[in-house]
């Protein structure tokens, strides 16, 4: 294929912002809010058509771009495989749902909201993309603008010092990461991801360089104890600034994982499993136990996404095929059980503005299509078999168990407590007693909420039933991956 399929899902969503920005709105915004919904939208069946036209029986990478730039010193290079295109398929489809949020939840300065989505989604797509060092973490780290934008201008009450811990943490934490990357550039002579794949860094060098990478992804992921920014972020941020951040910001880490941690550095990646294991174990009940103190239904949202990536973590770093395979379909599961979840708060916040449980209650009985979606997703967070929050966690726990039986048996226990929390949340928030008089004036979900919800509900059950297409998809991707590890190491 000739044409340049990858650049233009990078840089569509860039180019619509420009039009947006030269747009004459006002008041209705119209005109915003349609250029955002067809681009995001054509993004999404360009990513469709990328997907199908992916051949899923090659671990290589495909559709490569390569470009010089900055003299030869770094290429603009670009590619996927069948990890990689899921999480981009994934990114474009949150983004108009993300866009069609913001029709009921921001009131102002619209245009510029828009115009920070389609720039982030922009950063994301080409995060998944990259297959230079330098061009990954410049789409990495270029996200942090937009993000802290939508988070310290349309955010809370908190809202300033939530974007600066967010932005503070996240690039700190990448700091080392440069480093690395430089380091690498160093030893290899290129930053070329296939070609650092090809000449293989010297084994001596390696744990120093794994926990640079490790510095970053930690944040991003997060893992415990660097997760104190996302409660924050997430309780700040606007409904879409939330969807995004469990959506598709928490993947780039595991996706970092994959992509640089175990292929680039095998050797460190088996010296420093026990630490992921421990740091895995801690976040999945930690964060559990914090989820059921929680008052705030963001807060306990966002604690449950901790723990649901501890697990994202321990699946990784297990080096198997059940393990990987369970990590990437809970990282793709995620995305969509979290944003739903996230969208389903923030319908009730547009109506009464509190995120505070014990505002609510007895929901059945005046929102009962809201109740129906809010009980399927809660549902598949705490993994009912027919959800995709199911076969993720079977999957991890399986691969676990092969590793380490006291280390399953502990990440078992985050199953029980998610089961907890949730269902906790679910009988304060829909059934019990009405306490609050302004439930009943609440209208139901209206017709772009039940759009959105429906939408991912559809999904979380279609895959939780038939997740063949995605592991189809990213089986033989995996099996490459697992290969190339273990010759590694059988060669030392």
């Amino acid at each position: 294929m000739n044409f340049p399929i990858l650049s233009t899902l990078i840089f569509l969503p860039l180019i619509s912002s420009f039009f947006i920005f030269l747009s004459k709105d006002k008041k209705n915004n119209f005109s915003s809010i349609y250029i955002s919904l067809f681009s995001s939208i054509a993004t999404f069946l360009l990513s469709l058509f990328l997907w199908y036209s992916l051949d899923v029986n090659t671990a290589e990478f495909q559709f490569v771009e390569e470009k010089s730039w900055i003299n030869n010193f770094i290429k603009f290079k670009l590619g996927v495989d069948g990890i990689s295109i899921l999480f981009i398929v994934l990114t474009a489809f949150i983004t108009p749902i993300c866009i069609i949020s913001c029709i009921n939840s921001v009131k102002d300065r619209v245009k510029e909201f828009l115009i920070a989505i389609l720039v982030l989604e922009t950063f994301m797509i080409g995060v998944f993309c990259s297959l230079d060092l330098v061009i990954f973490y410049l789409f990495f780290e270029g996200g942090l603008i937009p993000m802290f934008l939508i988070i310290g201008v349309w955010g809370g009450s908190r809202r300033v010092y939530s974007a600066f811990k967010f932005f503070l943490f996240t690039l700190l934490g990448s700091v080392l990461m440069l480093v690395a990357i430089i380091v690498i550039y160093w030893l290899t002579g290129t930053t070329d991801i296939t070609e650092i794949y090809e000449i293989k860094i010297p084994k001596e060098h390696q744990n120093l360089l794994w926990l640079a990478f490790l510095s970053s992804f930690a944040v991003k992921m997060p893992m415990w104890p660097v997760h104190t920014w996302l409660p924050d972020a997430h309780v700040e941020a606007p409904t879409a600034g939330s969807v995004i951040l469990a959506a598709i910001l928490l993947k780039m880490a595991g996706y970092g994982f994959l992509r640089f941690s175990i292929p680039m550095f095998p050797y460190a990646s088996e010296f420093f499993t026990p630490l992921i294991f421990s740091l895995s174990i801690i976040a999945i009940i930690y964060t559990s136990l914090v989820a059921l103190m929680q008052e705030d239904m963001k807060k306990l949202i966002a604690y449950s996404s901790v723990a649901h990536m501890g697990y994202v973590t321990l699946g990784i770093f297990t080096f198997t095929k059940q393990g990987i395979e369970g990590s990437i379909y809970q990282m793709i599961s995620h995305g969509l059980i979290s944003a739903a979840l996230f969208l389903c708060v923030g319908v009730v916040y547009d109506r009464l503005h509190s995120r505070l449980i014990s505002t609510y209650g007895g929901l059945v009985n005046y929102l009962p299509k809201y109740s129906l979606l809010f009980l399927i997703f809660a549902l598949a967070a705490l993994g009912l078999p027919g959800t995709t929050g199911f076969l993720g966690e079977f999957l991890i726990l399986t691969a676990t168990f092969q590793k380490s039986y006291l280390a399953a048996i502990l990440a078992t226990l985050g199953v029980v407590l998610g089961a907890a929390y949730m269902l906790w949340l679910t009988k304060r928030v829909i059934f019990g007693v009405t306490q609050n008089p302004k439930i009943q004036t609440l209208s139901d979900v209206n017709k772009s909420e039940i759009i959105m919800l429906a939408t991912l509900a559809f999904f979380v059950i279609f895959f939780g039933f038939y997740p063949m297409p995605l592991m189809e998809t990213f089986s033989v991707s995996v099996n490459g991956l697992i290969d190339n590890y273990q010759l590694a190491l059988n060669n030392r």
